[in-house]
C-alpha cells in the first residue's frame, strides 16, 4: 500500500520519542488505579469491567491530543510539511498514513490492557461478549477522537495549541450529552445533544451491545474529520 512508508515513518517517530511510552503508561496506570482503587472493583462483588471502560472517554480527552498534537503542527513548525507535499502522495494519503499510525499506537495500548481482564476472569463469571464489545467501542471511539485531533493539528503551527484545541473539542464532544441531566431541553434538542455526544454512543458498547447506529456514528465522525483535514492541508498547500 502506498501509505505504508508514511505509517512506518510516523510509528518510528512515536517510539523514538517519549510520547508513545508516556501516553501508554499514563493510560494504563490511570485506568487501573481508577478501576481497582477509586471504583473499588474488588469490593463491589460484580463480575463486570464496565467501571474500567466507562472512564475511557474521559482519559481520551488527554491521551488522544497528546498523540495527535504533533501530527501536523510539528511538521509546519519544522518546515517539513512542505517536504511532504513534494513527495508523490496526495493529501488524503498523507492524512490516512498519519491516522493509521496514531490508531496503530492506540491499538497497541488497547492490547496492553488485556492482561487486566485475563487476570480478573477467574474471579467471577464475566460476560466475555460484553468485554469484546467494550474493546470494540474503545477502538471506534479512539478512531473518531484521533480524526478530530488530527484535524485540529492541521489548523495550527504549535503543539500546545494543537493539544489544547483537540482537548477542548473532545471535552465538548464527550460531555455535551451531560447537558440533558442539568437542563430541561425540548425533546428534539435533547435527542440531538445525545446524538452528538461521544459518551452517549460509547455507552452501548460499554454494555456489550453492538448497535449499528453507534458504529455508523463513529465511522461518520472519523470520515468527516479526515476529509476536513485533507481539505485543510490542500488549502495550506496551494495558498
Amino acid at each position: 500500500m502506498r501509505v505504508m512508508p508514511i505509517v512506518k515513518k510516523e510509528l518510528r517517530s512515536y517510539f523514538n520519542s517519549p510520547i508513545a511510552y508516556v501516553v501508554a503508561v499514563a493510560f494504563l496506570v490511570f485506568a487501573s488505579v481508577w478501576f481497582l482503587s477509586l471504583n473499588q472493583f474488588l469490593f463491589q462483588n460484580v463480575a463486570s469491567l464496565r467501571g474500567y471502560f466507562s472512564i475511557v472517554p474521559l482519559i481520551y480527552i488527554v491521551v488522544v491530543p497528546a498523540l495527535t498534537m504533533r501530527i501536523w503542527a510539528e511538521e509546519r513548525r519544522l518546515g517539513t510539511a512542505e517536504i511532504l507535499f513534494t513527495l508523490p502522495y496526495r493529501e488524503w494519503e498523507l492524512v490516512a498514513g498519519k491516522f493509521a499510525a496514531a490508531f496503530g499506537l492506540l491499538l497497541v495500548i488497547a492490547l496492553l490492557t488485556i492482561p487486566l481482564p485475563l487476570t480478573l476472569l477467574p474471579l467471577g463469571d464475566f460476560q466475555k461478549g460484553q468485554i469484546v464489545g467494550e474493546y470494540l467501542g474503545m477502538l471506534f471511539l479512539g478512531g473518531a477522537a484521533i480524526a478530530v485531533g488530527q484535524y485540529i493539528s492541521s489548523l495550527v503551527v504549535n503543539q500546545i495549541s494543537a493539544f489544547l484545541g483537540a482537548a477542548l473539542s473532545l471535552v465538548f464532544l464527550t460531555l455535551i450529552g451531560s447537558v440533558n441531566a442539568f437542563m430541561d431541553l425540548p425533546a428534539w434538542l435533547a435527542s440531538a445533544v445525545s446524538w452528538i455526544s461521544f459518551r452517549s454512543h460509547f455507552e452501548s458498547f460499554d454494555k456489550g451491545l453492538l448497535d449499528s447506529r453507534d458504529i455508523l456514528y463513529f465511522l461518520i465522525v472519523t470520515g468527516l474529520f479526515l476529509y476536513l483535514t485533507t481539505k485543510s492541508l490542500a488549502r495550506g498547500r496551494f495558498r
